[in-house]
């Protein structure tokens, strides 16, 4: 999927991917009950969450006999990069600093965190 076509996912939809890009391949239809039964939801509205994302193009499902199997069409990591540069964007007007700035302004980043940012710094630089 073109990540400018992407959008971000609601909390529940979210959830369910998660279960699947957990299961690490194709899973049947069953294995969203088991995995997401703490949530009480009844069947029905995990068969929205399943239609609703594979009409969205996160995943794809293929009938097999009576039995419904599900893959991601989308990766975790593809979905996080748009997340994170989407958050970015919105709420820190695209500011890198401001967005580092903000997560340690409680909290000062403590010296394992700051070495972590600069080899960052580093792999950007030789990158670009």
């Amino acid at each position: 999927m073109n990540l400018e076509k992407m959008r971000r996912l609601p909390d529940t939809e979210l959830e369910v991917m998660l279960v699947l890009w957990g299961a690490q391949g194709e899973v049947p239809r069953s294995y969203f009950d088991q995995q997401l039964k703490e949530k009480h939801w009844n069947i029905n509205t995990i068969n929205t969450y399943l239609s609703r994302l594979a009409e969205k193009g996160f995943l794809c499902c293929e009938k097999r006999g009576k039995m419904n199997f599900y893959r991601p069409v989308v990766s975790q990591e593809e979905y996080l990069a748009f997340e994170s540069r989407s958050v970015l964007d919105r709420l820190y007007g695209s500011s890198v600093k401001r967005f580092v700035a903000a997560l340690y302004q409680e909290k000062p980043a403590n010296e394992a965190q700051i070495e972590e940012l600069e080899e960052l710094l580093e792999e950007w630089k030789r990158r670009g």
